[in-house]
């Protein structure tokens, strides 16, 4: 890790932290020696950190200190241009454009160097000749969950079975090529996942719908 790096991190620590922290708890979080972080507090505080200890007690950062929102590391510079990568891939076209501009946005405000990590970041996202595009619904499906409207699907059953369901959208999950929409289903009472590539039809309701107890993606998740 760079040091540069390293010091945003350590930064980025303390913050989340909330308390003092001794060199050895932040030695082990970096994976360097407590010597090297007594060096980079020494670094920190002369370059205007505010931060308030010493060696053998303990450092903690003044609440009102704000790290720049846009110091990256370079693990994290790849992790965006992946990210953005594969988004392109496997999302619908308005949501591979919203992430090809915020990737721009965030590219002009980073220094050169780091604005050419993330340009040139070799790791890569490709559709194979056998994947299918992204389902056609997928749009809709995202706009119908971001503003929790009811759906009503035509979906055809693994076994064949044409029905329709009312349901209400509730998270999109991608297994390779699949993409699955988490659902409660109002004919079944219940929770239903169903595969997009397996939706005929598709109406966004103008009725919304309000997830109780026991209803919700954070109790599909608990579920398991």
């Amino acid at each position: 890790m760079r040091p540069a790096d390293r010091l945003f991190r350590i930064i980025q620590l303390m913050r989340a932290k909330g308390r003092a922290m001794t060199a050895a708890e932040i030695a082990e979080a970096m994976e360097v020696a407590p010597r090297t972080i007594y060096r980079d507090m020494e670094h920190l505080v002369a370059s205007g950190a505010p931060i308030d200890g010493e060696r053998g007690v303990g450092y903690m950062l003044r609440e009102a200190f704000d790290a720049p929102p846009l110091a990256f590391t370079y693990e994290q510079l790849e992790a965006l241009a992946f990210g953005v990568r594969a988004v392109r891939m496997l999302g619908d076209p308005t949501l591979a454009q919203a992430a090809r501009e915020a990737l721009e946005k965030i590219e002009r405000q980073l220094p050169p160097e780091h604005a050419d990590r993330l340009r040139t970041a070799p790791l890569f996202a490709f559709r194979s000749s056998w994947q299918p595009q992204p389902p056609s619904h997928l749009g809709n499906i995202r706009k119908a969950i971001a503003q929790k409207r009811k759906i009503t699907i035509g979906y055809v059953s693994l076994s064949e079975e044409m029905t329709s369901r009312t349901v209400w959208p509730l998270g999109l999950s991608v297994f390779g090529h699949l993409w699955l929409m988490t659902s409660w289903c109002e004919l079944r009472n219940d929770f239903r996942d169903f595969r997009l590539d397996r939706i005929q039809s598709l109406q966004v309701e103008r009725q919304r719908f309000e997830a109780g107890p026991g209803q919700d993606l954070d109790a599909y998740q608990t579920r398991g």
